[in-house]
């Protein structure tokens, strides 16, 4: 454990930013699989639906630098394409 108050503090705001970031990652991993189930279930509606919720929480988590833009284009272009791949 640190002595000096700075790396104290910074051991505890790493902390909450971890907390936050890990928060941030696993709705959007909630949400991807929730599209990837409408899209297993053939389920088209159910499917855009959980598109534009999952959409969005990617884009937030990129707009608070939890993922880099890169990232969280490629995850919506992927959804993108499995929804639009239903039959």
């Amino acid at each position: 454990m640190a002595n000096i108050k700075s790396a104290k503090k910074r051991i505890l705001v790493n902390k909450t930013k971890a907390d936050r970031n890990k928060a941030i990652r696993s709705s959007v991993k909630t949400a991807m699989k929730k599209v990837d189930a409408a899209v297993v279930a053939n389920d088209k509606e159910a499917a855009k639906a959980a598109l534009v919720a999952a959409i969005s929480a990617i884009d937030k988590a990129a707009t608070k630098g939890v993922y880099h833009k890169n990232n969280a284009a490629r995850k919506v272009s992927r959804l993108t394409k499995a929804v639009n791949g239903i039959a």
